[in-house]
Formats: C-alpha cells, sequence, structure tokens
C-alpha cells in the first residue's frame, strides 16, 4: 500500500466529488418512471457491491486513520444497502407474481 499523507485539499477535492454525485443521482433517479423502480434497484445492489470494493480498499490501508475509519463505516453501512435492496426487490418480485 501507498503511505501518503492526506491534506485538506484533498478532503476538498473528495467532498466536492461526493456532492456533484450526489446531485446527479438525484436527478437521474428523480426522472425515471415507476415501472422501472423495481430494475433500478437491482441497479442500485450492483453499484453498492462496487461501493464496497472502495470501502475495503479504503479500510485496508495499514494506518489506522481517518479515512480507514470512513472505510470501515462505509462497509458496515453498503453491506445493510445490499441486504436491504435484495430483500426489498425479492418482496416486489413475489408481489409481480400473484
Amino acid at each position: 500500500m501507498l503511505n501518503h499523507t492526506v491534506s485538506a485539499n484533498d478532503y476538498i477535492a473528495i467532498l466536492t466529488i461526493f456532492v456533484l454525485a450526489c446531485f446527479v443521482g438525484y436527478y437521474v433517479i428523480w426522472k425515471v418512471t415507476p415501472a422501472l423502480h423495481t430494475p433500478l434497484m437491482s441497479v442500485t445492489n450492483a453499484i453498492s457491491s462496487i461501493i464496497i470494493l472502495g470501502a475495503l480498499i479504503a479500510a485496508g490501508n495499514k494506518l489506522l486513520g481517518t479515512i480507514t475509519i470512513l472505510g470501515g463505516f462505509a462497509i458496515f453501512i453498503t453491506a445493510i444497502n445490499i441486504f436491504g435492496g435484495f430483500v426489498v426487490t425479492q418482496r416486489m418480485l413475489r408481489m409481480y407474481k400473484k
């Protein structure tokens, strides 16, 4: 692993990317018709599994710092999101079978 310090500018850049991603995600999801919500939930689960890879890389850092703690927290939250998304998707699919 590369060991380097993270400056305040790095945090600002990461926060800016996060805020922009939130806005883009909100406006993309807002335009989806209700008929496409079930497939969209399945895609969201796939995206969450990709996000957890990034969190594992951040948490796997040898230095216990802010990034490692945030990575561990991201793993926990993403795992809940993946599990909950699959449960909701299965319930919706069962509802459509009836």
